[in-house]
């Protein structure tokens, strides 16, 4: 896990989720880079795009069409465990169990939070607690 984080990936289908998370983030004092992609295989290429430039955190969403979170995480996996720059955080709408317990079962996800983000929640990520 990083202590400083410049860059984050916002995964979710939700065009509306992703700008209200992005601005969640900016009133919890992130100023820097935050991409935004619409679905998993979006969030692959561009992840791809850049091995040597990867995301400090990726906050992604579990319910997504096509290829949910859980199927991203096993596709994205041989880029992010080589480098372990990147912390993953499940920011999902399901509170049921089975999807927490799925997620920490993963060695990639560092923490897992229910939606919506609060900027108390935002700036403890940005801190590294959770």
């Amino acid at each position: 896990m990083r202590a400083f984080i410049e860059r984050v990936l916002l995964i979710d289908d939700s065009e509306a989720d992703n700008v209200f998370h992005e601005i969640v983030l900016r009133r919890a004092g992130f100023a820097g880079q935050i991409a935004v992609c619409e679905s998993g295989q979006a969030a692959l290429d561009f992840l791809n795009a850049a091995p040597g430039n990867l995301p400090d955190m990726l906050l992604l969403d579990i319910n997504m069409p096509g290829m949910n979170g859980f199927a991203f995480l096993e596709l994205a996996a041989p880029l992010l465990r080589p480098q372990r720059s990147a912390t993953v955080v499940m920011l999902s709408s399901s509170s049921m169990p089975a999807d927490r317990s799925r997620a920490e079962a993963m060695v990639e996800v560092a923490g897992y939070l229910t939606k919506p983000l609060t900027v108390t929640a935002a700036a403890a990520l940005l801190a590294g607690e959770f």
